[in-house]
């Protein structure tokens, strides 16, 4: 919604481009933030989950952001700059490097979670 605010207001005071920044933006901003705000909470609580019980709900952000630039970079393949396609390189090569950091961070984790597990039952014998 802040977006529309400032966009409107930008153009208000030098003649930019302002189509989509009325009220119907903000609306439609403000009805999915009210309907999704919930759902997608939930989702973020879910990927606090320590371990592998939360690693899926880690990788959504750079798993949508990976999909999102690849059907961007594949339907407007024939217009985008230079620029835009260095930006949606660098965010999908960033994207993947998020997430095997998050699997191998996970992996690391349960390995040494198993190997603490294991030292103890050996003390106890």
């Amino acid at each position: 919604m802040t977006y529309y605010l400032i966009k409107g207001s930008m153009a208000s005071m030098g003649g930019l481009d302002s189509s989509g920044a009325g009220s119907s933006g903000i609306v439609l901003w403000g009805v999915l933030a009210f309907f999704l705000g919930a759902p997608l909470g939930l989702l973020g609580n879910l990927a606090r989950v320590p371990g592998i019980g939360g690693l899926f709900f880690r990788l959504l952000i750079p798993l949508t952001a990976f999909y999102e630039t690849s059907m961007r970079l594949e339907m407007e393949s024939h217009g985008p700059s230079q620029v835009v396609l260095g930006t949606w390189t660098t965010v999908r090569f960033t994207a993947v490097a998020v997430a095997v950091a998050l699997v191998g961070h996970t992996v690391r984790d349960w390995w040494r979670s198993r190997r603490t597990r294991s030292t103890e039952v050996g003390v106890g014998q």
